[in-house]
């Protein structure tokens, strides 16, 4: 079997569950040796057998994502084992109070804003060094179709309003690597899939007629690739397209 990500460090956020041990799994299964942070240390240690039996190692980072300062201490530690980060995948994410804006308690909201937009600055800000330091760095922002439509879905500000912050923020660290670093950075849309943050949105919607987030993950992985040349574009896994935003004027 050919493991294009022999000897790849990949760190993948939210990787106990769902997207992110689906992506962690399939990183792992092309070689790479996942560093994957979550909070819950038993869906950890199952996704570590997971890697174990596909014949590749991880690490298990049990982590509050708005624990900024173990965050800080995650690059410090990254930096003193390998000396560079080959791989990030940003997918840790709530999907917040479904209402309306004016119903949403403020601590929540404060509470959406750490885990889907400030943690992911913190990420940037903690491992920029160490994605530099490869001769291949490359992230990847998991966002939603939800801030792409023509008319923005109700009820859903919170989710959506960070997921848009965190595009620009994704795109901004495009921009400012783009011309200095071998970092390549790429936002993608996964799409309505079976997960458990999808039946918390849509309760009374059939998961069988979703798409699973082991279909999508070798999608994510071909993001993360040595080989990958594209950056501050998007990728949607529907239409399996590429989106080139237009230049700013």
């Amino acid at each position: 079997m050919t493991r294009p990500l022999e000897n790849r460090i990949a760190l993948v956020t939210g990787a106990s569950r769902g997207i992110g041990h689906a992506v962690a799994l399939e990183l792992a299964r092309q070689g790479a040796h996942v560093v994957a942070l979550a909070r819950t240390q038993g869906a950890l240690e199952e996704l570590d057998d997971a890697i174990r039996a596909a014949g590749s190692e991880a690490t298990l980072v049990p982590c509050d994502i708005t624990d900024f300062d173990a965050l800080d201490r995650l690059g410090l530690a990254l930096h003193e084992r390998w000396g560079k980060l080959d791989i990030l995948v940003a997918n840790a994410a709530l999907l917040g109070s479904v209402t309306p804006l004016s119903h949403i308690d403020p601590p929540k909201f404060d509470q959406v804003i750490a885990v889907n937009v400030t943690a992911n600055w913190r990420l940037v800000r903690s491992l920029d060094v160490l994605l530099r330091a490869s001769d291949a760095g490359r992230a990847v922002f998991l966002t939603t179709g939800a801030v792409h439509g023509e008319t923005m879905r109700p009820y859903l500000g919170q989710y959506a309003i960070t997921k848009m912050a965190m595009e620009t923020l994704a795109r901004t660290y495009a921009s400012e690597t783009a011309t200095t670093s071998n970092v390549k950075v790429m936002v993608a849309n996964p799409g309505p899939l079976r997960t458990k943050m999808r039946a918390a949105l849509m309760p009374g919607e059939d998961p069988m007629t979703l798409r699973t987030p082991d279909e999508f993950a070798p999608k994510l992985a071909a993001l993360c690739q040595p080989g990958w040349t594209q950056t501050d574009c998007i990728y949607d896994f529907p239409t399996d397209r590429i989106k080139h935003w237009r230049a700013p004027e």
